[in-house]
């Protein structure tokens, strides 16, 4: 065979292998959910490839069955056309079958897998698609082939107990790795990021992370004069107090609207807590629902605010549908007082009932240890100091320096957090 004809075949057999090296590929790491969009969008060659994500057996047999054949024909016919003009040059045979062989193991290295492989990675679905075709055409060419092979190969795994089934579920996971490479590709902007983060989040925060605690409740006991009433809603901020009998939170039975009262107390009606017209009844949820769970109570009851219970009847809090829905907007919601002040680049004042969620997130943490012993920053302080916290106590956790700067009683009032200059 003369050195043309000889290049010629080997171009032929660079190309086929080419075109199924790369079908290989872009139809193993096409992704489904892009091919689900194209799918939807008409291209019905798209369902072919999920088809054939679902059952690869055979298209990795026909793959391997043609990459085989043009590698050996390669070969054979790359040794007997080129090692004969190489030994005519170096005079010497085993040295010019060597330098034949590489010759030719090199350009189908280059051109047959490296190149066609890396085009398959950037441009996996346009070549999927394009190739799907041809790919189930070859298929059934060897079909009986494939079937002995295949078969074989189901045999032996079926034989040693492993799975071969494509698994695709998505978890949470998946759909944040998805997201920050979304945001680091300019797909996603810093704030539509933000709000995908808080919805999920919401699934795993409880009611008690953003509930208003118990002693900030302000309520009034059914007993208490009009007076005292309308001076505590001048000076509260609150729309809604709750009503209790025998000046009790275990004895709730309702609340008011503190517009609805101020406006018969301005209209000169003689008004009352119990008057049914002003009284609404409360709703009460248990201190164990997330945040989804709540919001999905308020939609179906039609409430927006709820008080907080545990499980021995106790009122532990309040909350409202703003307060839920602070978490989904975040950093978008501007807050009379924020919990967290950064001062510097490296230390944050932070308030003692902050959710130890917005604190990890803060300060750019993953985790802190045993996190769900505890749900906000005073918590996790008295978890690591094993006693009731004072002034001046402090931690140093993952090269972060927890200081208490304030104290009222047994409860923190205000933390400052400063991280070492040798993490930054």
């Amino acid at each position: 065979m003369s050195l043309l004809t000889a290049s010629v075949f080997i171009f032929i057999l660079i190309s086929l292998s080419a075109v199924v090296s790369s079908s290989e590929l872009a139809l193993a790491s096409a992704r489904r959910i892009k091919l689900q969009v194209m799918a939807k969008e008409g291209d019905v060659r798209a369902l072919d490839v999920l088809n054939m994500q679902d059952q690869p057996g055979s298209f990795i047999t026909v793959v391997q069955i043609a990459l085989n054949a043009v590698a050996i024909l390669a070969g054979v016919i790359g040794e007997s056309a080129i090692s004969p003009y190489l030994e005519q040059l170096l005079g010497h045979e085993a040295l010019a079958s060597i330098l034949s062989f590489i010759i030719v193991t090199s350009v189908f290295v280059l051109f047959a897998d490296l190149m066609p492989k890396r085009l398959a990675m950037s441009n996996a679905e346009p070549i999927a698609v394009k190739m799907v075709r041809p790919m189930i055409f070859l298929i059934f060419i060897f079909k009986p082939i494939i079937w002995i092979f295949d078969g074989a190969a189901n045999f032996l795994f079926k034989l040693i107990g492993i799975s071969t089934v494509r698994q695709d579920d998505m978890t949470s996971e998946d759909i944040y790795a998805m997201m920050d490479a979304g945001a680091e590709a300019g797909v996603l902007k810093k704030h539509e990021h933000h709000l995908i983060e808080n919805i999920f989040e919401m699934q795993e925060r409880t009611v008690t992370s953003v509930m208003n605690p118990r002693e900030h409740i302000v309520y009034f006991d059914t007993k208490v004069s009009n007076e005292q009433i309308v001076a505590t809603m001048i000076r509260q901020p609150h729309n809604k107090f709750l009503v209790c009998n025998d000046d009790d939170l275990e004895h709730i039975i309702g609340y008011v609207e503190s517009r609805t009262f101020l406006a018969s107390v301005l209209e000169q009606q003689q008004v009352c807590l119990t008057d049914r017209a002003l009284l609404k009844p409360a709703l009460f949820i248990p201190d164990t629902l997330s945040l989804f769970e709540v919001l999905e109570t308020f939609k179906s009851t039609g409430a927006d605010f709820a008080v907080i219970v545990n499980e021995y009847a106790l009122t532990v809090g309040v909350i409202t549908l703003k307060d839920v829905m602070s978490i989904v907007m975040g950093e978008l919601v501007t807050l009379e007082e924020q919990p967290i002040v950064q001062r510097t680049d490296n230390s944050w004042l932070i308030d003692g009932m902050t959710p130890i969620e917005d604190v990890i997130r803060a300060l750019g943490m993953v985790n802190l240890p045993q996190s769900e012993n505890y749900e906000t920053i005073s918590g996790f302080m008295m978890f690591m100091l094993r006693k009731i916290p004072k002034k001046t106590d402090s931690i140093t956790y993952a090269n972060y320096h927890f200081e208490i700067l304030a104290t009222d009683n047994l409860k923190i009032n205000q933390l400052l957090v400063t991280k070492s200059e040798e993490s930054v």
